[in-house]
C-alpha cells in the first residue's frame, strides 16, 4: 500500500490578519499548500511560511487561486482560460521567487478553493491550469481532487505531458460522483476528530465511504487534505499521523 501523504494549506495570514496555525501543523504534514498572494498571504508570511516548511523538511507547493481576498478565493470569478493560465503562472513564479532565495523551490502545485472546484468541472479551466504548470516546470505535480473517475483528468494531463497526484479530504463529505459537498450545505464539513480520523483510514486503506446519497465511493488518493485551524482540528491531524504510522 502506497503511503498516503498529508497536505495542508499554510501562509494563509495577511498583514495583521492571522489564519491558521502553521506552527503547530506543521511538524506532522509531509507537503505544505503556501498561498501565493491572490486569496491570501504577503510576501512576508510566504517567506515566513517558506522558512518554516524548511525548518520541519516540508516539501513545499504552491497553492494559487483567484485573485479574490475579500472572498478568500472561494467565489467563482469570470476569467477566461488565458486569464487562468496566466494567474496561475504569475503566483508560482512569486512563491518561487521566494522559495530561491531560501535555497530551495516549489516542489508541486494545488490551486485554492473556487478555482480548484471549478478545474474540477471544467475541462478548459483544468487544461489552462495544466497548461501553465507545463509552462512554468513540466516535472512538477499537479495536485487534483481524486473523484470517482479519474480518468478524463488522466488524459488531458498526459496531452499536456505533466504529472498528477490525487487528493482527498478527510474532513469533507462527498457526492457519489466524488466531487465536494458544498460548504454551503449542512453537514459538508465534518467537525468530529473520531469522523476525520475514521475517513482517513478509510481513504487509506482504499476503503468505501459513503457519499451524501448512502452510496458507496471509493477513491484512490496520492495526498490527503488535512486542515489545523483550531484546537480540534489540529488534534485530529496528529491523530490521523498516528494512525498511518500504525499502517506503515
Amino acid at each position: 500500500m502506497p503511503r498516503l501523504l498529508l497536505n495542508a494549506d499554510m501562509g494563509e495570514s495577511f498583514g495583521a490578519w492571522t489564519m491558521g496555525q502553521d506552527d503547530a501543523v506543521m511538524p506532522f504534514v509531509d507537503l505544505a499548500n503556501v498561498a501565493c498572494g491572490f486569496h491570501a498571504a504577503d510576501p512576508d508570511t510566504m517567506r515566513h511560511t517558506v522558512q518554516l516548511a524548511q525548518q520541519h523538511q516540508v516539501n513545499i507547493g504552491a497553492h494559487p487561486a483567484y485573485p479574490d481576498l475579500v472572498g478568500f478565493g472561494r467565489r467563482t470569478l469570470a476569467c477566461t482560460p488565458d486569464e487562468i493560465e496566466n494567474m496561475v503562472l504569475y503566483q508560482l513564479g512569486a512563491l518561487d521567487a521566494l522559495c530561491r532565495a531560501e535555497g530551495t523551490r516549489v516542489s508541486y502545485i494545488k490551486p485554492h478553493g473556487a478555482l480548484y472546484n471549478d478545474m474540477m468541472r471544467d475541462e478548459h479551466k483544468l487544461a489552462a491550469v495544466m497548461k501553465a504548470v507545463a509552462a512554468f516546470d513540466v516535472g512538477l505535480p499537479l495536485m487534483l481532487m481524486a473523484t470517482a473517475n479519474p480518468a478524463p483528468a488522466r488524459a488531458l494531463a498526459t496531452r499536456h505531458g505533466i504529472g498528477l497526484w490525487f487528493e482527498a479530504f478527510a474532513d469533507r463529505a462527498y457526492d457519489a460522483a466524488g466531487f465536494l459537498v458544498s460548504r454551503s450545505l449542512p453537514g459538508a464539513v465534518h467537525h468530529d476528530p473520531a469522523v476525520i480520523v475514521e475517513q482517513a483510514r478509510r481513504i487509506a486503506t482504499g476503503q468505501p465511504l459513503i457519499a451524501n446519497d448512502g452510496s458507496e465511493l471509493r477513491l484512490q488518493a496520492d495526498t490527503l487534505c488535512v486542515h489545523g485551524d483550531n484546537p480540534e482540528s489540529i488534534a485530529a491531524v496528529k491523530a490521523i499521523r498516528q494512525m498511518l504510522a500504525t499502517l506503515s
